[in-house]
């Protein structure tokens, strides 16, 4: 039976409840909201079938040779809705074209994150975006499954670890299934949200209608957390400022196995990876207008094959991996750990959030001073044209 000893062991996949003969794990979510299999012994019958699933006890080492992309959508609509470049949409309505069916993260009603799939083009619009919470997989494991015995193609879209655990789960290659993670930087607890979209709510007023985590009004570089309510007030707030945010890329509320992720790798078991193209402006400008660029990692044969049917809807260059992980490493390297991080989630049930995200999330002055000489030296050395090198020579 499935033992978690150290929570930073669980990525929260979901591919033990799934695989359970007798539907004796079920995910329960701790203090954190962060859910964690639990196992109801007296139906237990020790198949050790959901150790034999957990992508983090029996890892998967992939070889291949990655080759990265930069790209957006010609349809200019669809790229100002999507977070980058507009590049999911067409691999989904390709699979959809052809008979298949797409899953990926949603908001329910209670604008709670979690996995469906859509079976129609007109559906896709719940999936485009980005959701920075930690989605729910729920049993969309066993749904996709179903889907391929049937011998439906299927477009399976999430993390890394959303991804290896589907994988695991499966424990077969399929010729139908074509999967898409992400360069992730890490998922934030469900409770923190929930905290968040309650905070919201009683402030404004009103029930929320609308969540667009990256708006593009401020163009694609600054965006914004757009919030529509039932009362037709409009909250617009750039990433810097938003409190979710905050402490979101403060590293403060990111689930435990975030700090030491094993799936931050370029070999990965996707068939294609999607990022922003953070840094674009640097290595291919003539790409860059601000309005979302995407970063693609083709890693199989399968995501070069789905790449050749989309060439004719997108502009796109080819790019040295090594050049573009440079502006995104959190392709390959964990997020730090944050040392405010256990007494944030101690007085998460105390504070209200703004005041928690004030007390654990704001600089201190030193600090602001820093970031503000830090910025002045960057804006020099870009203009004089030796910011790229001065980088690399910090790295060495």
């Amino acid at each position: 039976m499935i033992t978690i000893n150290d929570k930073k062991d669980c990525m929260g996949c979901h591919a033990c409840s799934n695989i359970c003969p007798k539907s004796c794990i079920t995910m329960k979510s701790d203090s954190e909201g962060f859910w964690y299999p639990s196992v109801d012994y007296n139906k237990c019958i020790k198949c050790g079938v959901c150790v034999k699933v957990c992508p983090i006890i029996n890892k998967t080492v992939v070889q291949n040779n990655p080759r990265a992309y930069a790209c957006y959508n010609k349809n200019e609509t669809v790229r100002l809705e999507s977070s980058s470049g507009g590049i999911f949409t067409l691999f989904a309505e390709h699979i959809i074209n052809n008979g298949g069916v797409v899953f990926g993260a949603v908001f329910d009603k209670s604008f709670s994150v979690v996995h469906s799939y859509v079976e129609t083009k007109e559906g896709l619009e719940r999936f485009r975006g980005s959701k920075y919470v930690q989605s729910k997989i729920g049993d969309t494991y066993k749904q996709a499954k179903e889907f391929l015995d049937e011998g439906t193609k299927v477009l399976f879209t999430g993390t890394p670890c959303q991804i290896g655990g589907l994988k695991s789960y499966l424990q077969k290659d399929y010729g139908n299934l074509f999967c898409i993670d992400i360069i992730c930087h890490g998922v934030p607890s469900p409770k923190v949200w929930e905290k968040y979209i309650s905070y919201q709510q009683n402030w404004n007023e009103s029930t929320i209608r609308k969540i667009i985590f990256r708006s593009k009004d401020k163009g694609w570089k600054r965006y914004s957390v757009s919030v529509s309510f039932n009362n037709a007030i409009e909250y617009l707030q750039t990433f810097d400022k938003d409190l979710f945010m905050k402490a979101f890329l403060k590293n403060i509320c990111l689930r435990p196995s975030c700090y030491k992720c094993d799936f931050k790798t370029l070999h990965r078991q996707s068939d294609i990876t999607l990022a922003d193209f953070w840094g674009i402006q640097n290595v291919l400008p003539d790409m860059d207008d601000d309005k979302g660029t995407s970063l693609i990692f083709v890693n199989s044969i399968i995501g070069q094959y789905m790449l050749e049917n989309i060439k004719d809807k997108i502009l796109y260059k080819e790019t040295d991996i090594n050049e573009a992980i440079f502006y995104n490493s959190s392709a390959i390297k964990s997020v730090k750990y944050n040392p405010k991080r256990e007494n944030f989630f101690k007085e998460i049930n105390q504070l209200s959030f703004d005041k928690l995200v004030q007390k654990y999330c704001s600089d201190n002055i030193l600090v602001r001073i820093k970031k503000k000489l830090k910025a002045v030296v960057r804006t020099i050395l870009k203009k004089i044209g030796l910011l790229v090198v001065v980088k690399k020579l910090l790295e060495i």
